[in-house]
């Protein structure tokens, strides 16, 4: 069974404020899925979204030296 995540566990693991989470979600930046209101994240997608985003800035770093 998959974990979910709510909006404060993705801010604390993600170790940025709950506004950020939010502004991210609007912007549709970071993987997660509502329930009504409600917005939820799945712990598997989101590691693998850090991953991608880690691979992506490693990307650009190699291309900058």
């Amino acid at each position: 069974m998959q974990t979910t995540l709510t909006v404060t566990e993705a801010a604390e693991k993600l170790r940025v404020c709950e506004d950020t989470i939010y502004t991210m979600v609007r912007r549709k930046q970071i993987p997660h899925f509502r329930v009504r209101r409600r917005i939820f994240f799945r712990a598997e997608s989101l590691e693998a979204w850090m991953k991608q985003q880690e691979a992506e800035i490693e990307a650009i770093m190699a291309s900058n030296s």
